[in-house]
This record gives structure tokens, C-alpha cells and sequence, in this order.
């Protein structure tokens, strides 16, 4: 059984993929891979997030697909996908799809969806975090049984990355189908959400330690993130934006983790 006394530090990259022409996130993808990064990251979302709104933004399952041809070592995913915007089997089908193109290093990061003006443009119903929630719970399923059907079949078991915190939801769909959790939490925050986690698993008679737990760097000093290392974090995600994704930080982090896996 993996604990996180056991698992290595991993350093993932998020690329967002907007305010920026795509060659530009095709050369940082690569950049990231040689750099020697553990996973690349996009993000869901039709819109940029930051900055002008209606800047240069391209979408996020086309990019991972172009990204499993490009690079050869690096586990790609998006952080996250939003659950509304496809049908659940069609998710699993791409996500399967992706898998074969990169070799079996696709990660199914997945959400319930939250940025309100891609929903409106792109013309789904946003309803409510309860409604969206509840969408995700209902297909997560099916996509694990679709993944059965298909053939052929994923090459590895997809891991399943679902992020968010909410105690009452969404951590009780983290225990009963994520391989990782991602969260964005503080140290302080984050031992509270691991009890809450624990008791759904618990519940749900799943052991903890099969989950890996995830967080964003973005903003974080060293001791913050030993803190984070502390309570049993492993994966760890600088997010970076265009024009220039400015990879110098990258550096950094993968020394830091280089650090921590040789103690």
C-alpha cells in the first residue's frame, strides 16, 4: 500500500493555456519536459481567467492531445476538466484516446465546474454548486465503466485527479473515486480537510493513504510548502500564464523537490 511517507515529490507544471499563441505553449510544454518536470498541466476553461477577458485563449483537450504527440516522458492532464461541458462517456473516450497517443501517461483531472461566463457563451446550464456536484458524483461512474467497455482499453488505469474541497460533496467523491486529490488549501486548512477526508473514506472503506495528495506553489514560500510536504502532500503545481511563461521558478521547485526525495 503507497502512503505518503512513501511516494516521491512530484512537481507538475500548469501551463494556461491563455494571452498566448500556441507555439508559445507547444515550446513550454517541451521546455517543461526537458527541465524534468513530472507532469504538464492545462486548464478547462474557454476564457482567460486573468488579464484582459478576452485575450488570446485556446481549449484545453485538443491542446492535451497535441501534447501526448509532442513529449514522450511527461504525465499530462488538465487541471481540471469541467464534468459539465461533455457527455461522460465521451470524457472517458478521450481521456482513453489520450492515454494511447501518450503511451499511458494521461491523468483524468476532473471537476464539477465553477467560471460562470463559459457556461453562459458556450450555452450549458450552469445551475447551481449543488447541481454541478451532484453531475460529477453521477458521472463519475459511468466514465469508469465506459473505460471497461472500450476497446481496446486504456493502456494503464487512468489515474483520476478531482479537485476541490468542499466537506460535505466533494470530498466524499474524492474518497470514493480519486486516485489524487488536488487542493488549494493552507497548511492550517488542509489538516482540517485530510480528517474530513479521512472520516468520508472511512465511510466509504477506502484507506487514505491510497490518495495523493496535490496543491498548487503558485504564491508559496519554501516553508509554506514544507508545511504542505509535512501533512502529506506530494504533488505540488507552479501555475504559469503566457505571453512568457516564466519557467526560472520551475527551476527552483524542482530542486526543492530533488531535496525532499533524496532526505
Amino acid at each position: 500500500m503507497t502512503s505518503a511517507a512513501s511516494r516521491l515529490v512530484r512537481i507538475g507544471a500548469q501551463l494556461a493555456p491563455q494571452h498566448t499563441q500556441y507555439d508559445t505553449i507547444r515550446d513550454a510544454v517541451g521546455q517543461v519536459e526537458a527541465m524534468g518536470a513530472d507532469v504538464a498541466f492545462n486548464w478547462d476553461h474557454f476564457f482567460p481567467l486573468s488579464g484582459e477577458p478576452n485575450g488570446l485563449h485556446f481549449e484545453s483537450w485538443t491542446i492535451l492531445a497535441a501534447w501526448a504527440e509532442e513529449t514522450s516522458t511527461i504525465e499530462i492532464g488538465a487541471l481540471v476538466n469541467c464534468n459539465s461541458y461533455r457527455n461522460p462517456d465521451l470524457q472517458a473516450d478521450m481521456a482513453r484516446t489520450i492515454d494511447h497517443i501518450s503511451g499511458g501517461r494521461f491523468i483524468f483531472g476532473t471537476g464539477s465546474g465553477w467560471f460562470e461566463r463559459d457556461y453562459d457563451e458556450y450555452g450549458y446550464d450552469f445551475g447551481t454548486v449543488g447541481t454541478r456536484l451532484d453531475a460529477l458524483a453521477e458521472s463519475l461512474p459511468r466514465i469508469e465503466a465506459r473505460w471497461a467497455r472500450l476497446n481496446p482499453p486504456p493502456i494503464r488505469r487512468i489515474p483520476v485527479l478531482i479537485g476541490g474541497g468542499g466537506e460535505k460533496k466533494t470530498l466524499r467523491i474524492v474518497a470514493q473515486h480519486a486516485d489524487i486529490w488536488h487542493t488549494f488549501s493552507s497548511p492550517e486548512v488542509l489538516e482540517h480537510k485530510l480528517g474530513v477526508l479521512a472520516d468520508w473514506c472511512d465511510k466509504v472503506g477506502r484507506d487514505l493513504a491510497e490518495i495523493e495528495i496535490s496543491t498548487e506553489l503558485r504564491g508559496r514560500s519554501v516553508g509554506e510548502a514544507d508545511q504542505l510536504y509535512d501533512l502529506g502532500a506530494r504533488l505540488f503545481t507552479l501555475g504559469l500564464s503566457g505571453p512568457q511563461y516564466k519557467l526560472d521558478r520551475l527551476t527552483d521547485w524542482l530542486a526543492w523537490r530533488d531535496s525532499k526525495n533524496q532526505a
